[in-house]
């Protein structure tokens, strides 16, 4: 199936492929303070690549703002919180060590080329994968 990109693939799928292919090449640098008997950052690093990627450029602030959540305010109604800005700053900055990332000509990131040819690589693989499964199940 040629021609595939991320945009043809489940999130969902894509990022927990991302996120192993990442963990397995083992060139991303994971900061100190990351518990590495987990693999959250490896998750969040490819959901970070699949956000920028769909997206001409992205900045930390649009990041904390896509990863943030409801704050519980008690009796009163709940409002929306932006996550973190450290994290999604450590995360986009980890990319780029890799050159996944660039930096965008007005600011913020947006993909390499080399990371829109990986990114197309494991979309590629994923879709191929849910293919055989389905041959599978017939």
């Amino acid at each position: 199936m040629p021609g595939v990109s991320v945009r043809d693939v489940d999130a969902q799928k894509f990022i927990e492929a991302y996120a192993a292919f990442l963990k397995r090449q083992g060139k991303l640098p994971v900061p100190g303070w990351v518990d590495t008997s987990m693999d959250w950052f490896y998750v969040r690093a490819a959901a970070v690549a699949r956000h920028v990627y769909l997206r001409k450029s992205v900045g930390v602030g649009r990041l904390r703002k896509a990863h943030g959540g409801q704050k519980n305010r008690g009796s009163c109604p709940s409002h929306h919180v932006d996550a973190s800005g450290s994290v999604d700053r450590k995360v986009m900055q980890a990319l780029e060590k890799i050159g996944v990332l660039e930096e965008g000509l007005k600011g913020g990131r947006r993909i390499s080329q080399q990371g829109q040819r990986d990114l197309d690589r494991i979309a590629q693989t994923t879709v191929e994968e849910e293919e055989e499964e389905e041959e599978d199940d017939e």
